[in-house]
C-alpha cells in the first residue's frame, strides 16, 4: 500500500512542480512585447510608469523600457541622449508599430523633439550598432496639463 501511495505522489507531484517552475520562469523573464539582450559594464537604469533612464560605461545590444501613457487625451514623450563612443538608434512603440524616435552617435547629443502619444502602453527600445561608451539616455512622458 505504501508503494502505491509513493507512486501516486510521484505521478502528481512531478507534473505540478514542473508546471510551477515553468510559470515562475515565464514571470521572471517577463512577458513584455520587447525583450532586452545586452552586454554592459557600469550599467545603471530605472524604469517607472512615466520615466526611464540608462547610464553606462559600456553597452552593446538592446534595452527595452515599458511605460504607460495615462492622459485622457494622450501625452508627449521627452528625451535626451548622449554617447561618448559608438552609435545607437532609439525606437518607440505606442500604437503597435515600432517607429524610429531618434539616433545618436559619438560626441552628439539628442534633445527632445515632439512625439505625440496615445493613451496606453509606451515601449522605448534602445538598439546599439556595436559597442557604445559613456552613455546617458533619459525618457519621460509629459501631459499638456503639466506645462
Amino acid at each position: 500500500m505504501m508503494a502505491v501511495r509513493r507512486l501516486y505522489m510521484r505521478r502528481t507531484a512531478l507534473p505540478a512542480a514542473l508546471a510551477l517552475i515553468l510559470a515562475a520562469a515565464l514571470c521572471f523573464t517577463g512577458c513584455g512585447k520587447y525583450l532586452s539582450s545586452y552586454s554592459a559594464f557600469g550599467l545603471v537604469y530605472s524604469n517607472t510608469s512615466d520615466s526611464a533612464f540608462m547610464r553606462f560605461s559600456s553597452f552593446e545590444g538592446t534595452k527595452a523600457f515599458n511605460m504607460e501613457c495615462t492622459g485622457e487625451s494622450g501625452g508627449r514623450v521627452t528625451y535626451s541622449a548622449k554617447l561618448g563612443s559608438g552609435s545607437a538608434v532609439v525606437f518607440i512603440d505606442n500604437d503597435g508599430t515600432k517607429t524610429e524616435l531618434f539616433s545618436v552617435s559619438a560626441g552628439e547629443e539628442a534633445v527632445s523633439g515632439t512625439f505625440e502619444l496615445n493613451r496606453g502602453p509606451v515601449y522605448i527600445i534602445v538598439e546599439t550598432d556595436g559597442k557604445c561608451g559613456d552613455g546617458d539616455l533619459n525618457f519621460g512622458i509629459v501631459y499638456d496639463s503639466e506645462e
